[in-house]
């Protein structure tokens, strides 16, 4: 099944006898929200991403109290403010040939409590919308046609954020004869890692047929090349089970500079045929953690240099897509992170393929809360009957990940400051090591000091400190393991090319216009600037690195703006919602990106109306100082001045007076030697359209996807940075329009309809090949101007 990463199974002459397990991805359906209207969907597929947005959906009258609300509001795009409320039902039909002797269906998730059908009876059920699982549906299958129907039901206030709705991610009919490996009970481990030799540990279980003769396995290691490495013939005891050590001379480990990825093979005979083959692309490398070391990989101590992802990929919605997930694994790498974790919920089977492939440590968290609940229906409903299983589903389904380093049980557990949340945690960390005892376990607490305190923290394997860097130094020696964690930091809040004046340090900042300043000086009233956290992650021997809050904006929570309207997506992300950089992006490069120098002036430099003004400009660089010229006129030479908490990583100039014109800053090295410059201009009227494609090839498969970002100009080429035009599109040729997205937090413009405002002077625009092979062709315009271009690749 479509377990760690590629399971292909092979159909050979010789063994043409034997019912080798084959895979087939059922992606068309049927759907309906009423039983009654029908239409055809391609699965992964999220009904409620094509909306319309409104204040009613899912709007909830609370306190929160973790962000320090202590009386009841409306919460108004809390959860999206998208239709994801409600029930839906999904259908499709397949069939099987004769002789079949079984047949299995994998969900790798469905939104939400799916109850699956097969040929009008009850196959079995699920709860949690984020889980993958399995069912077994041979007894309800027949020669011939099939029908699978899904019956799925959203509640009311069952979540924190846009869950999506759904099919959102792929749905596989798996086939095989009676004797079979199981991919989830297949373990694949680095015991040893000390140069280039490894020494291996592989484990599986088979089902064998009676009377076919006696069963073998035959384990093979192949490099990236297919060249084969190591292999091992072993016999399955009784129970079908059979495991072999592996010693590898020139092991390549992988690591998120090298994800050099191996293909584990293992192959069933029954007598001398060939029952079935599995195979897994497995990666070579150890995690530790401990007081003297810190957190370790492949034997080096590092820090993270992590961001706090959630699933829904912007105007995609919850729908999975692979090439989407590439391009957000790109957009932080080129920010120079090494790690995700996957918050607040399980990840899907293909954004960890492409963190195995791509090179992304991953922390994998599984639930938002256990018992006592955070809103009404979550997952408090389930978690007594459903936590160990939905913790097994977890861990024996994405376990030979090398990607995944951690788990996580859980993210500010209500119960975290009390006994009962402590053996909760305890019992939690246990089990999971039960399943895994490779990776260790973690937990995010947002009250360290009770945390410490009831003995939370000490359950855990790593102690997860959300935000209170303040307490780092007081609490650090009454943590048992000797090191801390930010397993959620900084909540910095800000908005795309908007810049509000006078600058000064705000903590949950509100404007009539519903956006936040991107000075990157407001945060939220439980948090702090980027700032403090690099210093503590630079100057505390016994942190282990950070996951910021979060790398990229996703639909719901848009604090501070609680009950404003239209608000219906986040403000925290270095990136915005449709994938472009926000200031903030910079200054994590310049710290995070050691191998290429970042150089990064901000705010835009046209500003009708405020000639005359003091209009402060930032440089994010990693370079140590930059001199910086408004129409070639020096403003001061200055340097990084590690004493003082924003001239540490940031180059501030804070009297700089607008005039229009030209703003240059020239960096330094630390020979004080002149090594790059950059230019922002003044925007004369807009001209014309640019637009710029992510990548220069698409895939004939009717997935893979294009990103290209349109940008309003002047004549010159400079970005227009207000400029709002509503702008239309028209693709042709070898793709189809996908969807639009403009990082506005407030628009309500739908993503799946081809015309949208550009916000401070850009968009990007999405679209999906169609399948057939040749060239794409997308025509914008922008009608209010009389300004059209046709990009053509």
């Amino acid at each position: 099944m479509r377990q760690t990463l590629i399971l292909t199974f092979l159909a050979l002459a010789a063994v043409a006898q034997a019912q080798i397990r084959q895979e087939r991805n059922l992606d068309k359906w049927q759907f309906s929200r009423d039983g009654k209207d029908w239409q055809q969907v391609d699965v992964p597929h999220d009904w409620a991403i094509t909306g319309p947005f409104d204040r009613k959906w899912d709007i909830q009258h609370l306190a929160i109290e973790q962000d320090g609300q202590t009386e009841a509001v409306d919460h108004t795009g809390r959860s999206g403010a998208l239709p994801w409320i409600g029930k839906g039902e999904y259908r499709t039909t397949f069939n099987l040939p004769a002789g079949t002797k079984h047949t299995m269906l994998y969900f790798d998730g469905a939104m939400s409590e799916p109850v699956v059908y097969v040929n009008g009876r009850e196959a079995g059920r699920w709860m949690y919308g984020y889980n993958a699982f399995r069912l077994d549906i041979t007894p309800y299958v027949k020669a011939g046609e099939n029908e699978v129907r899904v019956l799925l039901n959203n509640q009311e206030e069952s979540s924190r954020w846009y869950p999506g709705a759904g099919l959102y991610r792929p749905v596989t009919l798996i086939t095989a004869g009676e004797a079979r490996i199981d991919p989830w009970a297949t373990v694949f481990k680095t015991l040893s890692l000390a140069g280039n030799k490894a020494q291996l540990y592989v484990e599986t279980q088979a089902t064998t047929a009676k009377g076919k003769g006696a069963t073998r396995l035959a384990v093979r290691l192949l490099d990236a090349n297919g060249r084969l490495v190591a292999q091992k013939n072993l016999a399955a005891n009784a129970q079908g089970t059979a495991n072999a050590q592996l010693n590898i001379a020139n092991a390549k480990a992988w690591s998120p500079e090298q994800p050099y990825l191996y293909t584990l093979e293992i192959n069933l005979y029954q007598g001398n045929k060939l029952a079935d083959r599995l195979r897994q692309r497995v990666g070579i490398r150890t995690v530790a953690v401990s007081k003297e070391h810190g957190f370790q990989l492949n034997g080096q101590s590092r820090k993270f240099k992590g961001v706090c992802l959630h699933h829904d990929l912007g105007p995609l919605g919850a729908a999975v897509n692979k090439a989407a997930i590439i391009r957000q694994i790109r957009l932080m790498k080129d920010m120079g992170v090494d790690a995700i974790r996957t918050s607040h919920n399980m990840p899907s089977q293909m954004q960890m393929q492409v963190c195995d492939s791509m090179g992304m440590m991953v922390m994998a968290e599984s639930f938002d809360a256990w018992k006592e609940p955070k809103v009404k229906n979550g997952y408090n409903l389930f978690y007594d009957q459903w936590w160990r299983k939905d913790l097994e589903n977890l861990i024996r389904g994405h376990r030979n990940h090398p990607s995944i380093v951690m788990w996580s049980i859980g993210n500010e557990i209500p119960e975290q400051w009390n006994k009962e949340g402590a053996q909760r945690a305890k019992d939690m960390t246990n089990y999971c090591h039960q399943l895994d005892n490779t990776r260790p376990v973690t937990c995010g607490g947002d009250n360290p000091k009770a945390n410490t305190e009831c003995g939370f923290y000490a359950a855990l394997d790593v102690p997860g400190f959300n935000y209170r860097v303040h307490l780092y130094d007081e609490l650090i020696s009454k943590q048992p393991q000797g090191f801390i964690l930010g397993s959620e930091t900084t909540s910095t809040v800000s908005s795309r090319g908007v810049y509000k004046f006078p600058i000064k340090e705000k903590k949950m900042a509100t404007y009539d216009d519903g956006q936040c300043s991107s000075y990157d000086v407001e945060c939220c009233g439980w948090s702090n600037l980027p700032d403090d956290d690099m210093i503590a992650q630079d100057d505390h021997s016994f942190t282990i690195g950070q996951f910021i809050w979060t790398g990229i904006d996703y639909l719901g929570e848009p604090t501070p703006y609680y009950s404003y309207w239209p608000s219906r997506s986040s403000y925290f992300g270095a990136l915005d919602l449709a994938g472009l950089p926000k200031d903030r992006f910079y200054l994590y490069r310049s710290v995070w990106n050691e191998k290429q120098p970042t150089l990064h002036l901000l705010p835009h430099w046209t500003w009708p109306g405020r000639e005359g003004q003091v209009t402060p400009v930032y440089c994010y660089t990693s370079y140590p100082e930059a001199e910086l010229f408004v129409n070639g006129q020096s403003q001061g030479r200055i340097k990084k001045d590690k004493a003082s908490r924003l001239d540490r990583y940031r180059l501030r100039w804070n009297d700089v007076v607008y005039q229009p014109g030209e703003l240059k800053v020239v960096a330094y090295d630390a020979n004080g030697k002149p090594a790059a410059q950059q230019v922002v201009r003044t925007a004369g009227e807009p001209h014309h359209l640019v637009v710029q494609a992510d990548k220069s090839s698409l895939a004939a498969d009717g997935q893979d996807l294009l990103y290209l970002t349109v940008s309003m100009v002047d004549k010159d080429g400079n970005l227009c940075p207000d400029a709002n035009d509503e702008l239309t599109f028209d693709v042709s040729g070898a793709a189809k329009f996908k969807a639009v997205c403009n990082g506005d937090a407030t628009s309500l413009e739908m993503f799946h309809l081809p015309h949208m405002r550009l916000f401070h002077g850009q968009l990007v625009v999405t679209v999906q090949s169609n399948k057939t092979k040749g060239k794409v062709k997308m025509t914008v315009k922008a009608p209010s101007r009389n300004i059209s271009t046709v990009w053509g690749n």
